[in-house]
């Protein structure tokens, strides 16, 4: 399945994706886009959900190819070998949801290729986990909302970043209409902090076309985060 995502800004390619990949049992999916953070995005996505991933820039923009439902490799090198036995997928349980996407930047046409269950059981145990779930800090509308700001500016400069900030209930406001919280959060996301928002709370607020930094996640990401994350901080 091929898919032209040249000129939408994130996260609408990782969202054409993830309904494209919903659509298929195994295959592959080819994604088109013309900035790096789209890459990201994309590349972060199918770690989190056990797919195989590459990217290659061509030219003027970058190719991503997600894989569902065959090993870790393309059905192109699978078929080129020897039938995997019946059934062989990757063992999900392997995978934790918050991997860390490939570090792109190479040389034109060069492929970097998504974490490995192997890598995944190898790497440490992240520090902390996030999560924001209020757009203001405290029940004083204006207090609170001059708060949570200091609250991500002070962020920016501690020596101890979250690895993970996870938005929810009202907390998406931040990630999609606060003009003021954004830049900051951008800021952070570059200081490679991953930022998610609750996609039903993206949709209950009717902000799915607002997210303006990080793209979407699911409660799986609490859950999950909860139990490998050696700090869980909530703030609301």
């Amino acid at each position: 399945m091929f898919i032209d995502a040249k000129g939408l800004a994130c996260p609408k390619p990782v969202i054409v994706a993830e309904e494209a990949l919903a659509k298929i049992d195994e295959g592959t999916v080819e994604i088109l886009v013309d900035n790096e953070a789209s890459v990201k995005n994309l590349t972060r996505f199918a770690s989190k959900n056990a797919f195989y991933s590459e990217a290659a820039k061509e030219d003027n923009y970058w190719k991503v190819k997600i894989v569902k439902g065959y090993p870790c490799e393309t059905p192109e090198a699978v078929g080129s070998q020897q039938s995997a036995p019946k059934g062989t997928v990757p063992d999900l349980r392997t995978y934790h949801p918050f991997n860390s996407p490939p570090k792109l930047g190479g040389e034109q046409g060069e492929v970097e290729s998504g974490l490995s269950p192997e890598q995944a059981e190898q790497e440490p145990g992240k520090e902390l986990l996030l999560i924001i779930g209020s757009d203001t800090m405290g029940k004083n509308e204006e207090l609170g909302t001059i708060l949570i700001k200091a609250f991500f500016e002070t962020i920016k400069v501690t020596k101890e970043i979250p690895h993970t900030i996870f938005f929810l209930n009202a907390g998406v406001k931040l990630t999609t209409v606060n003009e003021e919280i954004i830049p900051i959060l951008k800021e952070l996301e570059a200081m490679d902090v991953e930022i998610f928002s609750c996609g039903t709370c993206l949709k209950h607020y009717n902000l799915e076309a607002e997210l303006k930094v990080g793209y979407r996640g699911t409660t799986n990401h609490i859950v999950e985060g909860m139990k490998d994350f050696k700090k869980t901080v909530w703030i609301s």
